[in-house]
């Protein structure tokens, strides 16, 4: 084993497959081999074998009746690779063979011959869970049946048996996976000899239990029908944390007491046995709410923290009360003066008070995680807690963008080694870069990966830092098996973490794996019910999806929770404008106030271009590119793209083609420092277009195509196909922008043009000038009518 790769296993989760060959024993050693040999052929002819053996990301370790198949992708592909096997020994009667499958740590080792091995955790519980079965039994333990029961696709072959117990006396916890075509249906003897076990019960004991039964069913029913309504009940072992109440004059402070009520609830989430609802979920609530049980009911959670931060100088006050939601009883309340150098005492011991309060296990890591002392210095954490205070802002723009960006910087040079400000440093760029609020430059994307190797280098197992690794390989090199590695490993270390499922979510939409993106965001808003963020994220996909109806229901939760989001009107406005109903997108428009217009100028310069009145929305597009704000970068080349396009629709060639030629120097000044940025490289090709530049144009588009490949990126790689066709649709290329038309109706993406990104529908087509050039094509009018017809 190579030492890099030694190391790589050190620090992940492994998904492991254990495999034997049952009756091995009483074989020939001839039959033995024979055995093993088909054996070989069998596993080796999975697909899922093969898929992660060509990727390096499995390893195989033979253990004399069997093997055990150690995968480095995700929790599905052992129970894949299990479910290929059992159909294939259909064809081989002879071999009886039985399947554990467990996901958890494994670390390199050197054996007695001196090779290299696995061993750990991982390897072990997956060999348990297996003796528990007999021949054709696919067992899997508690952990990835959870895992599994995720995905829609897995539920029907899971069938819980219950507890087991194996050598030394230990019990695991084990699920039957099985279907009519695979598996094996059968109890397995050890559950058979449990259950014969059980029935031998004495006729009194019966008895007795029968009667307490009734008993309680009795009181069961009475209970019932004393309530209006049936209700399901909150975990006991579940909290939410309010808001906490900046109790100092100056609202600038705020930053402090949020910061302090996030890193109470970062130490509480990190205890697995405790149900933490996230702070985007309860962001949207007051300090001290009144109706607590209806607050508690719409989180799911039993137990509500409410808190309130006074800072003076050097010192801080922190008074905090954990109250049960059901009767607004007070469990347990205190009041922490400290010095400001002693707030980390505070936020540890009130999580473990909590934890004692609600009667949820520590265990002996996760208690050394709660006391852990993030930095020493002041100053460093005052810098931290405002670049987190930015960062947890709603809107992801590019002024919050920049706000932690400054912030972090600042309290990683005054602690260069405080881990948690590296992780949140490298979270909020990677993220900046995939979106485009911070310049997605190559120095960028390089402080991203050195701010996260850092804060892994300081702290190995921290599990913010792992999360961070895993999302700068999302977002900034597109390399999705590595990112769920790392994802999947930090799973493991932030149990209550809505950000890990979300993340693999836009990792599977990427992949073009959508049904298994939405199974993601699912289990994210179970964590995170009220994450306008989230919730946002996914109405997004069915945006892509051109599921306009499912996406406005999404918008209309959000809308619930945040009743003065204007970003969801101007969005909504997009769709209208998607459906081809301009009176509706007008009349959501002018919902907004004007000063919005500079946010959303997108959709309001393209209102005007497809209603063909471009007159009014020319004057004010020049007044916002007359200050231009520097910190939108290539950005004002792409507004200045459309005045051009505006000016040409109202009939004012010349002053387009000025507008153009500034918006081809303004976006050439941008492509040096950021040569992959496609959608860059898309507008420089509109720019070339819109000045009559063919080659230049087309040769633009299909670099931008090259840069960000469908193949790569299923959501936003279909962008610059999109540029294509309207290049290749007004520069007298037909076949090349119909070819186009046809692929990019076909599928799910995420739009070029910016109103909300919605992707191209016929109704666009119909209403769009930029397609005029093809009106009279009859397969044009074919792509219009199938539109028309659905």
């Amino acid at each position: 084993m190579p030492p890099e790769v030694k190391k790589e296993i050190q620090l992940e989760i492994a998904h492991v497959l254990f495999i034997d060959i049952v009756g091995y024993s009483k074989l020939s050693i001839n039959e033995q081999h024979a055995a093993v040999e088909e054996l070989n052929q069998v596993v080796r002819a999975s697909e899922q074998f093969q898929r992660a053996e060509a990727a390096g990301r499995l390893l195989k370790i033979a253990t004399g009746d069997g093997m055990a198949l150690v995968f480095y992708t995700s929790p599905e592909a052992p129970a894949h690779c299990a479910v290929e096997i059992s159909r294939a020994l259909k064809e081989h009667p002879r071999l009886h063979v039985r399947m554990g499958i467990h996901s958890g740590p494994v670390s390199g080792v050197v054996d007695v011959n001196g090779r290299p091995n696995l061993a750990g955790a991982g390897l072990n519980m997956a060999q348990r869970v297996m003796v528990c079965g007999d021949a054709g039994h696919i067992l899997v333990s508690k952990h990835v049946a959870e895992d599994l029961e995720e995905f829609d696709q897995w539920r029907p072959l899971l069938h819980d048996l219950g507890t087991c117990e194996v050598k030394h006396g230990v019990r695991v916890s084990v699920t039957n996976l099985y279907s009519d075509e695979v598996g094996n249906r059968q109890l397995p003897r050890k559950f058979q000899a449990l259950k014969k076990h059980r029935s031998h019960v004495h006729w009194a004991e019966a008895l007795i239990a029968l009667l307490v039964l009734a008993a309680i069913i009795a009181a069961f029913i009475f209970v019932l029908r004393g309530s209006t309504r049936s209700t399901v009940a909150a975990p006991e072992k579940s909290i939410a944390v309010m808001p906490f109440e900046n109790r100092n004059r100056d609202p600038d402070d705020a930053y402090f007491a949020e910061g302090i009520q996030d890193e109470i609830l970062t130490r509480l989430s990190k205890i697995a046995d405790l149900k933490v609802i996230s702070r985007t979920s309860t962001q949207h609530y007051k300090s001290a709410p009144e109706n607590l049980p209806e607050i508690a009911k719409q989180l799911g959670v039993a137990h509500i923290l409410e808190g309130s931060v006074q800072k003076s100088g050097g010192s801080v006050r922190v008074n905090v009360q954990l109250i049960k939601a059901a009767n607004d009883s007070h469990l347990w309340a205190d009041t922490f003066d400290r010095k400001l150098t002693d707030i980390f005492s505070v936020e540890s011991e009130v999580a473990k008070a909590i934890a004692r309060s609600v009667a949820a296990k520590l265990t002996g890591r996760e208690e050394q995680i709660v006391a852990a002392k993030p930095t020493d210095n002041v100053e460093a954490y005052d810098a931290y807690l405002r670049g987190l205070a930015y960062s947890l802002k709603t809107a992801n723009t590019t002024a919050n963008a920049l706000g932690a960006q400054k912030y972090l910087r600042e309290a990683v040079r005054l602690d260069p080694k405080f881990a948690l400000a590296w992780t949140l440093l490298s979270f909020v760029e990677a993220r900046g870069y995939v979106a485009m609020n911070l310049q997605p430059t190559v120095a960028l994307r390089e402080e991203a990966r050195q701010a996260a190797e850092t804060a892994l280098t300081l702290q190995p197992n921290l599990g913010e830092a792992v999360f961070a690794k895993g999302y700068y390989y999302y977002s900034c090199l597109k390399d999705y098996d590595t990112a769920v590695r790392y994802f999947e490993q930090a799973r493991q270390l932030l149990p209550n973490s809505s950000r890990i499922p979300e993340s693999l979510a836009k990792v599977s939409r990427r992949r073009g794996q959508w049904d298994r993106s939405e199974s993601f965001f699912n289990e994210a808003e179970r964590l995170d019910p009220r994450n306008v963020s989230l919730l946002v994220e996914h109405a997004g996909s069915y945006k892509c999806l051109r599921r306009f109806p499912e996406a406005l229901r999404k918008y209309d939760q959000v809308l619930n929770i945040a009743p003065d989001d204007v970003d969801i009107l101007a969005t909504k406005a997009a769709f209208a404008q998607a459906e081809g109903d301009l009176p509706r997108a007008a009349a959501l428009l002018t919902q907004l106030h004007p000063n919005d217009y500079t946010v959303y100028w997108n959709i309001h310069v393209y209102q005007a271009i497809l209603e063909r009145r471009p007159g009014p929305a020319i004057p004010r597009l020049k007044e916002l590119l007359a200050n231009p704000d520097p910190a939108l970068g290539y950005v004002n080349g792409e507004q200045r793209f459309w005045l051009g396009w505006a000016q040409e629709v109202a009939g004012d060639h010349a002053a387009a083609q000025e507008s153009w030629r500034q918006a081809r120097r303004e976006l050439e000044s941008f492509l040096k420092e950021q040569p992959d940025n496609y959608n860059l490289i898309g507008f420089l090709a509109l720019a070339n277009m819109g000045l009559g530049d063919k080659a230049a144009a087309l040769a633009l588009a299909e670099r931008a195509i090259a840069a960000n490949p469908i193949e790569k990126d299923a959501m936003e790689g279909p962008a610059s196909i999109d540029i294509l066709a309207r290049v290749a649709a007004r520069m007298g290329e037909p076949d090349r922008a119909i070819a186009a038309l046809q692929k990019l109706l076909s599928i799910p993406y995420e739009g070029a043009v910016p109103t909300a990104n919605v992707p191209l529908t016929p109704a666009l087509l119909r209403l769009d000038p930029m397609f005029d050039p093809l009106r009279n094509d009859p397969r044009f009018q074919k792509l219009l009518e199938s539109g028309a017809s659905k």
